[in-house]
C-alpha cells in the first residue's frame, strides 16, 4: 500500500513591480566503561493498560541492509515476547525497487515522495496504534538528512519511540537540525551503546532521563563443529568477516595479513560474507569485490580466501558465525556508533579481533575481544593478533567466555523486553505530556514544530557564479541573472549555519560578494546579467548595506578563517561609504553588521564610531517624524519594515542607550498591530507591496512578502532577548506561522520537500514562483526561530 497525492496546478506569475517598487524607495528614503553499564533495561510495571499494537517504521527483509534485518528480528522478537502484541511493519522502499513483503509489512513508504509519508501518518491516525517504532538511519530517509520523516513523525497522535543506528559526533548543519527535530519529536530514544548515549548529551544537549541504552539484539547460535562439517570446513581455522560489502569495510588489511598468518597456520581460511552494498553496486559494480580477489592472488593467498557474494538468510548467517574460530570486523570508519555483525559474534562468545572504532573500543572492552591499531599505523597488528589467538588457546578461550557471559543480556528475547519497558515508559511520558498541555491550553502558546532545515531549492538556485534572482515555478530563470542583494542574504543564511557542510556555498556567495565590490568608489554593484556583466555602477544604497550586514555576520561567525579573514577586510573597506547614504534602510542593515562585526572585534574604532552615527541619525529620523497615532520612521511604512526596529534596539542595547531601546520597542508594537488580520484568528498579514502603507491613507493587504515576515520574526525575537518580555516570542511565532499556512488565505508558502518557499500570496492565490529572496527569507527565518528555542 502506498500514497499518492495529485499535482497542484501551476501558473507563471513573473512580479517585476517588487523590484521597481524597492528601487523607487530605497532611492526616496532617506547572529573502558564497567560492564554494568552495558547492561539492557530492568522491566517495570505500568499503570497503563497493555500495549496491543505496535508500528514499526523502517527497512525491512527481503530489502539487503542490516536496518532491514534489525527491524524484521525486533518485529519478531516482540512479538514472541508479547503474543497478544500485534506489530506490523510501515517498509521504506527506494524509489526505484519494490520488494515481496510478507504480510507483517501493511504499508510501503517511497523514500523520496513526501506525500508517500503523509498518506503513512494518514493511516497511522486512523488505525488503532497505541506506539510508533522508528528504526532511524538518516540514509534511509528521504530529503536533506533525512527530513521527509518529519512529515510522518509529526502529524501522529501517538508517542514515538526512536532507536538511533547512527550517531554524529560532528554532524553538518542540516544533519543536526534534523537530529534535533528527531529528538524533540520521539518520546524516548533508543541507543545501542554508552557512547551514543553520551554523544546525545553532549552534542545534542538532550536529558540522559529520554534515553534508553538497549543492546543490538543477537540469535542463538547451533554447535561450532556441526556447522564446519556441513560447510566443508572440518579441520580448518575459520577467519570471518560477514556484512554488506563497502570500501570502508577495510577488508583489503585482513588479506594483507594472510601471508604471515598461513606461514604459521597453513589450515587457516579467511571467509569474507555478504553481497556488495546495493549503493556500491550501482554507483561502482563489483569493483572492491574485484580489486580484494586480485589483491589475494597477487599475494598467493586466494586459495585460502572464499568470497560468498550473497545476501544471506538468518539460518544460514547463524551458521557461518557459528563456525568461526576468530572474528574480525577491520572497518575504516573511527565513528561507527553500531555495528550488528560486531554485536553478534560477542554476543555468541566469539574471538574477536577488530580496529578501534568506537562501537568496538565500546563492546570490546573488560577483555571480551582485541583491538588493533588502524592498519596505517601498524600493518603487522591483525597478523599477530591473529597468530596468537590461534596458538594460544587458553588465551582464546578465556575472551570467549567472557564475551559469552556478556552476550546473554543481548539475546533477543531479553532485547526485547527491554525494548517493550522502554515503550511502556514512553506511553506513560506521552500521557502526562499530553494532560499537561491540555490543562495549560487556554494560559499559554502550545509549541511550534519547526521544520528541518532544507538546502535543496537553495543548491538548485545556486551556480558557479552565485545565487540566481528569479525563478519560474521551482525553475531557476537565467533573464534575470544575479544580484548582490541575494547573494548577501544567502552569505547571511551560511554565516548563520557555520559553514560546515556548507563550506562550498559560504565561498561561492563571499567570492560574489567580493568582486561585486568597486574600490575605487567604495560601492558594491547589485545587478548582474546571466553573462556576468554588473549592469550598473554604483548599485543601491540598500544592497551596500546588505552586503555590509552579511560581512559582519561571516567575520563573528563564518566557518573558515580564510573566509572570516576575506569578510573582515572587505566590510574594513566598505564601511567608510555607509554613512554618506541616505536609504534608512541602508543604516538598518548595516548596524545589524556593525553589530555582529564588534562581537568579533569589539575595540574595532572605525566600526564603533559608525555605529553611533547610524544608530543616532535613525533615532533622529524617528523622533522627526513619528506621532502618537504614527509611531515610525517616514511617512509610508513600505519594506523591509521591521528591520529599522530591530537595528535600534540592538543598537540601543549595544549603547546602552534607553531612547532607542524604546522608539525600537514602540514602532514594532506598532508594526505587529498593523500587521495582524481583522479576522478573529489574527494571523499575521504583512504590509502589502502594492501600495504599501501611507500615513493617513489605506493600507494594502497584498501582495505580502516573505522577506516583510523574514523582518518581523527577527525584529520580534531581538526584542526578546534585549526586554525578557514573553509576549515577543508568541509574536515571532505568529509571523512565521505565515510561512505555513497560518495566513488570511491558509495556503502554506513553504515546501519541506523541495526548501523552496513561493514567493508571495496575491489577493486570491500564493504566487507559485519561487525565487531566491522569498527562500532565503524562510531559511534565515527558520534558523532565527531555532537559534531562539535552542
Amino acid at each position: 500500500m502506498s500514497a499518492n497525492r495529485s499535482l497542484r496546478g501551476m501558473e507563471i506569475d513573473l512580479d517585476d513591480r517588487e523590484q521597481g517598487a524597492r528601487a523607487h524607495h530605497e532611492a526616496g528614503s532617506g547572529r573502558s566503561l564497567p560492564e554494568e553499564v552495558l547492561r539492557p533495561l530492568v522491566i517495570h510495571s505500568s499503570p497503563t493498560s497493555p500495549i496491543g499494537r505496535i508500528a514499526m517504521v523502517g527497512n525491512h527483509l527481503p530489502r539487503q541492509c542490516g536496518i532491514a534485518t534489525f527491524t524484521t528480528d525486533l518485529s519478531d522478537a516482540l512479538s514472541a515476547a508479547s503474543p497478544a502484541l500485534d506489530c506490523f511493519v510501515l517498509a521504506m522502499n527506494d524509489a526505484a525497487r519494490r520488494h515481496a513483503y510478507p504480510p507483517k509489512v501493511q504499508f510501503e513508504i517511497t523514500a523520496s515522495d513526501v506525500a508517500s509519508y503523509r498518506g503513512a501518518a494518514d493511516y497511522l491516525n486512523a488505525s488503532p496504534v497505541d506506539l510508533v517504532s522508528v528504526q532511524h538511519e538518516y540514509g534511509i530517509f528521504g530529503g536533506a538528512a533525512g527530513s521527509h520523516l518529519f512529515a510522518l513523525l509529526r502529524d501522529l497522535r501517538v508517542p514515538i519511540v526512536t532507536t538511533l543506528h547512527t550517531i554524529l559526533a560532528a554532524p553538518n548543519p542540516e544533519q543536526r537540525i534534523a537530529m534535533d527535530e528527531l529528538l524533540r519529536l520521539s518520546e524516548r530514544v533508543v541507543v545501542m551503546s554508552a557512547h551514543g548515549k553520551s554523544l546525545l548529551e553532549e552534542v545534542h544537549g538532550l536529558s540522559p532521563d529520554k534515553i534508553d541504552l538497549i543492546p543490538h539484539g543477537i540469535p542463538t547460535l547451533p554447535g561450532a563443529r556441526q556447522s564446519k562439517e556441513a560447510l566443508g570446513l572440518s579441520g580448518k581455522s575459520v577467519i570471518l568477516t560477514f556484512g554488506l560489502l563497502s570500501p570502508d569495510k577495510g577488508i583489503e588489511s585482513v588479506i594483507d595479513s594472510l601471508p604471515a598468518i598461513l606461514a604459521r597456520h597453513p589450515d587457516t581460511v579467511y571467509i569474507v560474507l555478504g553481497a556488495t552494498h546495493p549503493h556500491v553496486l550501482a554507483r561502482d559494480g563489483e569493483r572492491y569485490r574485484e580489486q580484494l580477489a586480485a589483491r589475494a592472488l597477487e599475494l598467493g593467498v586466494s586459495a585460502s580466501v572464499i568470497f560468498h557474494d550473497r545476501f544471506v538468510a538468518q539460518e544460514e548467517l547463524n551458521g557461518f558465525l557459528a563456525a568461526a574460530d576468530i572474528y574480525i570486523t577491520p572497518y575504516l570508519n573511527p565513528e561507527q556508533i553500531t555495528s550488528g555483525t560486531l554485536a553478534y559474534a560477542v554476543g555468541s562468545g566469539k574471538a574477536v579481533i577488530s580496529t578501534p572504532y568506537s562501537y568496538a573500543r565500546e563492546l570490546l572492552s573488560c577483555g571480551r575481544g582485541i583491538l588493533v591499531p588502524w592498519p596505517r599505523e601498524d600493518r603487522g597488528a591483525i597478523a599477530r593478533e591473529v597468530i596468537g589467538l590461534l596458538s594460544q588457546d587458553e588465551k582464546s578461550e578465556s575472551m570467549r567466555a567472557r564475551a559469552l557471559s556478556f552476550g546473554r543480556d543481548m539475546r533477543w528475547p531479553t532485547v526485547a523486553r527491554a525494548y517493550l519497558s522502554s515503550f511502556e515508559r514512553a506511553r506513560v511520558a506521552y500521557r502526562e505530556r499530553q494532560r499537561a498541555i491540555a490543562g495549560a491550553r487556554t494560559h499559554s502558546v502550545q509549541p511550534l514544530a519547526l521544520p528541518a532545515l532544507n538546502l535543496d531549492h537553495l543548491n538548485l538556485l545556486t551556480d558557479d557564479t552565485g545565487i540566481l534572482q528569479h525563478a519560474v515555478f521551482s525553475v531557476p530563470r537565467y533573464d534575470d541573472g544575479y544580484c548582490l542583494d541575494d547573494n548577501a542574504r544567502a552569505l547571511l543564511v551560511m554565516a548563520r549555519l557555520g559553514t560546515n557542510s556548507s563550506g562550498r556555498l559560504a565561498s561561492r556567495y563571499l567570492a560574489f560578494v567580493h568582486h561585486a565590490f568597486d574600490a575605487p568608489s567604495g560601492r558594491f554593484r547589485n545587478f548582474m546579467s546571466y553573462a556576468r556583466h554588473f549592469r550598473e555602477e554604483p548599485g543601491s544604497e540598500d544592497c551596500h548595506g546588505r552586503a555590509l550586514w552579511a560581512l559582519g555576520a561571516v567575520a563573528l561567525c563564518g566557518g573558515e578563517s580564510g573566509q572570516r579573514r576575506l569578510a573582515s577586510s572587505l566590510f574594513h573597506d566598505a564601511l567608510p561609504m555607509v554613512e554618506r547614504l541616505s536609504s534608512p534602510r541602508a543604516w538598518a542593515y548595516a548596524l545589524l553588521g556593525i553589530d555582529e562585526y564588534l562581537k568579533a572585534f569589539p575595540n574595532e574604532g572605525r566600526a564603533t564610531h559608525t555605529r553611533r552615527i547610524l544608530a543616532d541619525r535613525l533615532l533622529a529620523l524617528y523622533q522627526r517624524t513619528s506621532t502618537p497615532a504614527w509611531p515610525w520612521f517616514e511617512e509610508r511604512a513600505t519594506y523591509c519594515n521591521a528591520r529599522l526596529c530591530e537595528a535600534l534596539l540592538v543598537s540601543g542595547a549595544a549603547l546602552g542607550d534607553d531612547d532607542m531601546k524604546t522608539a525600537g520597542l514602540r514602532s514594532l508594537e506598532w508594526l505587529c498591530d498593523v500587521q495582524r488580520s481583522p479576522s478573529a484568528e489574527g494571523c499575521f498579514a504583512p504590509i502589502g507591496s502594492n501600495g504599501f502603507y501611507p500615513r493617513g491613507g489605506a493600507r494594502a493587504s497584498f501582495d505580502q512578502q516573505p522577506v516583510e515576515v523574514c523582518a518581523m520574526v527577527a525584529a520580534c525575537l531581538a526584542a526578546a532577548r534585549v526586554t525578557g518580555d514573553s509576549r515577543w516570542p508568541v509574536e515571532a511565532r505568529r509571523a512565521f506561522q505565515w510561512f505555513l499556512g497560518q495566513n488570511q488565505l491558509h495556503h502554506s508558502l513553504y515546501d519541506p520537500a523541495t526548501g523552496a518557499c513561493r514567493d508571495g500570496l496575491h489577493p486570491d492565490r500564493p504566487n507559485e514562483n519561487q525565487g531566491a529572496e522569498s527562500t532565503l527569507s524562510f531559511l534565515l527565518s527558520l534558523l532565527d526561530m531555532r537559534l531562539a528555542t535552542s
